[in-house]
């Protein structure tokens, strides 16, 4: 079986719905900032808590993304991924990495209670504005109490 050549990823001409997040054209919850990555939660949660974390930068694919940057895009996700299980009590964190819906690298972290949470398909795609604002707040205070005050947004 002969391998297909990968392709560059290309730079997108219009800015994706994360960068007009990022940039404020789009309101979010956002629960960590730094230079290079921030975090705010989905509006399409598998669970409460659901968040992304997003490279400044914009770029479509993870094998694309420089090394060291990726290494702080995880650090990020590890540190959320703590604020989520001790903010919801879970037993574990979600990690997923899926790119299908936004093409802008994003992790998923999420609490997970069973396998069911990692399906994606199954977000709700309704969720209230109190339980977002709920989410965001248990997701800062947990940060701030596990030592990262200084990237949770005021």
């Amino acid at each position: 079986m002969r391998a297909q050549a990968v392709q560059p990823h290309t730079v997108s001409v219009m800015a994706s719905v994360f960068s007009k997040i990022i940039s404020g054209e789009i309101p979010g919850r956002f629960v960590w900032e730094d230079d290079d990555v921030v975090a705010f939660l989905t509006i399409a949660p598998v669970t409460q808590g659901h968040t992304l974390i997003v490279p400044r930068e914009e770029i479509d694919q993870w094998q694309d993304i420089d090394g060291a940057v990726f290494g702080t895009l995880t650090a990020v996700a590890q540190k959320v991924g703590q604020a989520v299980r001790a903010g919801f009590d879970a037993p574990r964190a979600g990690f997923l990495i899926a790119g299908l819906e936004v093409p802008h690298l994003h992790l998923h972290v999420f609490p997970a209670y069973d396998m069911g949470n990692f399906d994606i398909s199954k977000a709700d795609p309704n969720p209230s504005a109190e339980s977002l604002d709920e989410a965001a707040s248990k997701i800062k205070a947990a940060l701030t109490y596990l030592g990262y005050g200084a990237n949770v947004p005021t």
